[in-house]
């Protein structure tokens, strides 16, 4: 019997239906491990390393290499998993990791060199060299000249650059690691780091320590997406667009945020409205909490008027709207609402 697939990444499961429509077992076993996702039509597209998993193997290739030359590392990554990286001894405490895009179409720091600086120390330290941005303005997380490494990322590097240090024995007590991207200034200007005060390079980041197969943040040309794709799903935060990618693969799937009626306005063809509950059912139908006594949608839900009156929201819009399929999601992808 065929079965689905659970994604140690997200705990998303990949229905057997999706399982037996992909020829690819070398994909389907990429899937199982993490590395790879499946999308509904049975195409495997794999997953990336972030900005902050590269730095992370070239740290800990830089310690190795104190010892001798490394040809790869294995980095556990921030969602658990434990992800074998080619690195490259330039030689002894000085190592290159390239960062691995998978089929992220659009990821400028694709193949971009990350190069790490180790030296035997009596305590640990990780410290940001050339072309690692710094914020040029504070926040509440972070102060003026603190460089853009996100928490996850930072914890992640640490940990491999520890895991070196054991790997080498008794003949290392510490490391002192810089980090540095030789090409960082000039592909920090393709990112959005400019707009978000970060100057002199690019961030390290990295939730999971994976980069998804596919554009979620070209803000700059939402529009200009949605009106030249035939086949466009729209959807309205970052859990839609996750899934939406999966449950309609031979789509153009565009993160409009709360944009609905604009993004409706200049969508032709086939359009599909796909993600939580929300924003949807509040454009759809304003006066769905009327007389519920209900704040939210999330409150709704709790009670028994939500199916209902979601059922009798998604038939109004569509007899209004026949061009327009809508289908709403629960937050491990299950279908709550509308038709796919």
């Amino acid at each position: 019997m065929n079965e689905g697939i659970i994604d140690p990444v997200s705990g998303f499961i990949y229905p057997a239906d999706w399982v037996v429509r992909c020829a690819d077992p070398a994909g389907l076993n990429a899937v199982s491990t993490g590395f790879a996702v499946l999308t509904s039509a049975g195409t495997v597209l794999k997953r990336g390393f972030t900005t902050g998993t590269t730095a992370a193997a070239a740290a800990m290739a830089a310690v190795l290499s104190l010892d001798g030359p490394v040809a790869s590392v294995q980095i556990r990554l921030p969602c658990g998993l434990t992800a074998t990286l080619p690195v490259t001894t330039l030689h002894a405490g000085v190592a290159v990791c390239r960062k691995y895009s998978g089929d992220y179409p659009s990821d400028v720091t694709s193949g971009l060199a990350i190069r790490a600086e180790a030296m035997p120390a009596d305590q640990t330290n990780l410290s940001a060299g050339e072309g690692i941005g710094r914020y040029s303005r504070g926040t509440a997380r972070w102060m003026v000249g603190e460089p853009a490494i996100s928490t996850s990322a930072e914890a992640c590097i640490l940990q491999a650059i520890r895991d070196g240090i054991t790997a080498l024995g008794d003949s290392c007590k510490g490391a002192s690691v810089k980090l540095s991207v030789p090409d960082g200034v000039a592909v920090a200007s393709l990112t959005l780091n400019p707009q978000l005060g970060i100057i002199g390079g690019i961030s390290l980041l990295g939730t999971t320590g994976l980069v998804e197969p596919w554009d979620d943040h070209l803000t700059s040309t939402i529009m200009d997406r949605v009106s030249g794709a035939d086949r466009v799903v729209l959807t309205t935060g970052r859990i839609g667009l996750r899934y939406s990618r999966l449950l309609f693969p031979d789509h153009e799937v565009v993160l409009i945020g709360g944009k609905i009626r604009e993004a409706l306005d200049v969508a032709h063809g086939e359009v599909i409205l796909c993600g939580l509950p929300g924003l949807i059912l509040r454009y759809i139908d304003p006066s769905i909490l009327e007389g519920t006594g209900c704040v939210t949608v999330e409150e709704l839900r709790g009670t028994d008027n939500f199916v209902p009156r979601m059922e009798a929201a998604l038939k109004q819009f569509t007899e209004q709207h026949p061009n327009v399929q809508v289908v709403l999601i629960e937050r491990d992808g299950s279908t709550i609402g509308g038709e796919r």
